[in-house]
């Protein structure tokens, strides 16, 4: 990014600079974004789709792949991921709130979307049955065990072996894939550390599911695991609309049997304080089974990575903030990070390290400025953007020397024509 640096006067250092602070930082955090997204689209696909041939099914099947904003193939840097079933119809769902989220609520994460076309009831319910709601259920059903197989066994493995991901993931399911995504925590635990789960069929074959999940979440420890649950309230009840959340379990008819059996799930699993789940449900009144996915991920994502939220950015917008202050808070959310997600990790993603690096640089504190640009390249070491950063810092203080060798560092490790003809500007002064 042609960074353009100015400085501030001293007369600007009020209260109100917090503010400016905030919003200027937001500006260079979307400039750096934009950059980073252009350069990269010229060197490789973002998003893609693959498939993987399942000896389970004796067929392939079929996922799409979007990799992170600061993605670098050369790079070793390696992703927390989401797995979407019926990836291919709610797609834009979590690439929107995907896309709105990441940053401060959200890490960098690799999105992978799983088709479930080609038999979707039978790989996503968890048992036979032969009827369903008072009619002969003529499609075959009870696949969830073989699908789980093919996961664990053939896409997961592919895709880890591919692609570069950690073994923190997410799995997020509608409907039916709300129930196959319970399952997968009630009885497939190890395979992820999160589940959405959006209007979940959990009164499928007479709510065997959800019996099986009270008796194990009453037993078992799922420490370390957390689910989130929505209900879409505007219609409860098929035709009677004085069946209210108020007075819906007080209904026996199988017209409510959907809406209660979450109900009945989620407030149990409320209730289960010892198996240290970590819990959260949500009714939509507004929303109907079609429409309650994209807000549910939204809360979902959020609720689930709460823990991720940066902490104390008051402070580091705060320009009477020592540098040795907010070394001990970088420290801190390093820890966090570190210990939620089971592996080192960085406590800024690459892009806020390099925003605060510009901020700092704009209201003439350096010092400030060099700690965020140099820790940039202390965790992200193959980014061509962070050596570009720490030039803009040299020339700001006219060492053009020094913002050679960075600008140089910066071209070893990208082919844009950018960091070429910077070097050549550079030369010239």
């Amino acid at each position: 990014m042609k960074a353009k640096i100015r400085r501030v006067k001293d007369n600007y250092m009020t209260k109100g600079l917090k503010i400016v602070l905030t919003i200027g930082l937001l500006i260079v955090f979307q400039e750096i974004s934009a950059q980073s997204k252009l350069n990269q689209s010229s060197e490789f696909q973002t998003e893609i789709i693959d498939s993987v041939y399942s000896e389970v099914f004796k067929e392939y099947r079929k996922f799409w792949v979007k990799f992170p904003d600061n993605y670098n193939p050369n790079s070793s840097v390696k992703y927390p991921v989401v797995y979407l079933l019926d990836g291919f119809s709610l797609r834009e769902n979590l690439e929107e709130i995907y896309d709105n989220y990441w940053g401060h609520y959200l890490p960098h994460m690799i999105l992978i979307g799983i088709s479930n076309k080609t038999n979707r009831i039978r790989d996503l319910t968890t048992s036979q049955i032969k009827m369903r709601r008072g009619q002969a259920m003529n499609k075959e059903t009870g696949g969830a065990e073989n699908f789980t197989q093919s996961i664990e066994k053939e896409l997961i493995p592919y895709i880890d072996n591919k692609y570069p991901t950690t073994t923190y993931r997410t799995l997020i399911g509608h409907s039916y894939a709300g129930l196959f995504t319970i399952n997968m925590l009630v009885n497939h635990k190890h395979l992820f550390q999160n589940y959405i789960a959006i209007d979940p069929s959990l009164d499928w074959d007479h709510q065997k599911l959800l019996k099986e999940a009270k008796e194990k979440l009453s037993l078992e420890s799922y420490k370390g695991k957390s689910l989130y649950v929505s209900l879409a309230a505007e219609q409860l009840h098929m035709w009677n609309e004085e069946i209210t959340m108020d007075n819906i379990m007080d209904d026996a008819s199988e017209f409510t049997l959907f809406a209660r059996s979450i109900i009945d799930f989620s407030t149990f699993a409320t209730s289960q304080k010892q198996n240290g789940l970590n819990f959260s449900w949500k009714v939509y009144n507004e929303d109907l089974h079609g429409t309650v996915p994209l807000p549910t991920m939204r809360d979902g994502l959020i609720f689930l990575f709460k823990w991720y939220q940066f902490k104390s950015p008051q402070k580091y917008n705060n320009p009477e903030t020592k540098v040795e202050e907010l070394v001990k808070l970088l420290e801190k959310q390093e820890e966090i990070y570190s210990t939620h997600f089971g592996y080192p990790f960085p406590p800024m993603i690459e892009e806020m390290f390099s925003g605060y690096g510009y901020m700092n640089l704009e209201v003439g504190q350096p010092e400030k400025a060099f700690m965020f640009f140099k820790s940039n390249i202390d965790y992200y070491p193959n980014s061509a953007s962070a050596y570009n950063s720490m030039a803009d810092y040299y020339e700001a203080q006219n060492d053009i020397t020094n913002a050679l060798r960075f600008v140089k560092k910066a071209a070893e490790l990208s082919n844009d024509e950018y960091y070429k003809n910077r070097i050549q500007e550079l030369k010239n002064k």
